[in-house]
């Protein structure tokens, strides 16, 4: 199957107007009385007009490019001019960003090529203790010391102090000692008491939540229970209905009269059935009222009981997620009073170390003035 395109649409009605054209011409051409010798001016006006046409369709969609030339030439200056502007910005921008981020004396290596290195530089001495007066820098010499008596008393009595506060600290030390070890034991007694109340209420809980669960199972067993009886009542009972409807029948009473088929009892036969009865219209009404009935009543006990039961698990869910809350605040609580208590243990800890480490340094140093001293003598 060829598909047929507009193009060959046109062509076909441009064929066909110049057969038409043709047609009429030769009419005009060899008719006698319309024809002038020489010449068809109709034929001529219609290609004069045509030609018109053409030039003016000609010259209309020369216009048209030159307008969409200009309208193009146009976007291209506004694009040059924002292309111009955007770059004019961002080079303004970079040069702002230099003078601001970029500048010389934020350089790493400006200290090598900074013209005010001298003047920012320190003399070579300030004082004594001067940490910068090495043995290289020949600034002090030793065998200079002029204050060697006091300066030797000044030891000794220092020394003494040393002695003096040393003892003290040691019993200080130990007096803390004894009282952090009172403390320690005191705080891991209380969370043992913690623990063991966490313990007590976490199994409270799970006995209660058991219980729950036990209940709950033993009503879903009694329901289930009457459900089941109450099934096998109602078929008992269509049992007993269906054998009473058999037994009062026309077909096992032999009445004269039945027209029922021995197919069922729903199939009459033909020849002897006259229509129902107006006992039977109203016995198959009132059975049709009674089943819409029976299924209304069926689909209400249902819905009701599909709504106790989603009311039952939002209940459980709910009562899960509270508990689930309780506990997670309550063992939350219980962290942050844990970590407090070690934070705290930890900073004496550190504390009684730092004390410790500083009773060992003054008793290193203070025997090892005593070694000078003893060696001096």
């Amino acid at each position: 199957m060829e598909v047929v395109l507009p193009a060959d649409l046109r062509q076909d009605a441009s064929v066909a107007k110049r057969r038409h054209a043709d047609l009429c011409r030769q009419k005009r051409v060899f008719d006698a009385r319309s024809r002038i010798i020489g010449g068809d001016t109709e034929a001529w006006n219609s290609q004069v007009h045509d030609q018109k046409i053409r030039e003016a369709t000609e010259r209309a969609r020369h216009e048209t490019f030159a307008t969409e030339m200009r309208q193009n030439d146009k976007i291209t200056c506004i694009l040059e001019d924002r292309e111009r502007r955007d770059r004019k910005t961002l080079c303004r921008a970079t040069n702002d960003f230099q003078q601001s981020f970029q500048r010389p004396e934020t350089r790493r290596e400006f200290d090598l090529s900074d013209p005010l290195s001298l003047k920012k530089a320190l003399p070579a001495r300030q004082s004594d203790n001067d940490i910068r007066n090495t043995i290289s820098g020949m600034q002090k010499f030793m065998g200079e010391d002029l204050n060697f008596r006091e300066r030797k008393k000044f030891q000794e009595e220092q020394n003494r102090e040393w002695s003096l506060q040393q003892q003290r600290e040691w019993e200080r030390a130990r007096a803390h000692q004894k009282c952090a070890e009172d403390l320690y034991l005191q705080t891991k007694l209380k969370f043992d008491e913690t623990a063991r109340h966490l313990q007590t209420l976490e199994s409270n809980a799970r006995r209660a939540v058991c219980a729950a669960v036990k209940e709950f199972n033993r009503n879903q067993a009694i329901e289930s229970q009457e459900r089941k009886k109450q099934e096998k009542k109602q078929e008992e009972e269509d049992n007993l209905a269906e054998i009473s409807s058999l037994l009062h029948g026309d077909l096992l009473s032999e009445n004269p009269q039945q027209a029922a088929s021995s197919f069922g009892p729903h199939r009459v036969i033909p020849g002897r059935w006259k229509g129902m009865s107006q006992e039977q219209l109203e016995q198959v009404h009132l059975t049709q009222k009674q089943q819409v009935l029976e299924k209304l009543k069926l689909q209400e006990e249902e819905c009701q009981r599909d709504m106790d039961w989603d009311q039952r698990r939002i209940q459980k869910a709910r009562e899960d997620l509270m508990y689930e809350r309780q506990m997670q605040r309550h063992q939350r609580d219980l962290r942050r009073a844990l970590d407090s208590s070690n934070r705290s243990l930890a900073r004496q800890q550190c504390l009684q170390k730092k004390h410790m480490d500083e009773v060992s340094t003054n008793q290193l140093t203070g025997d090892y003035f005593t070694q000078f001293n003893t060696s001096s003598r």
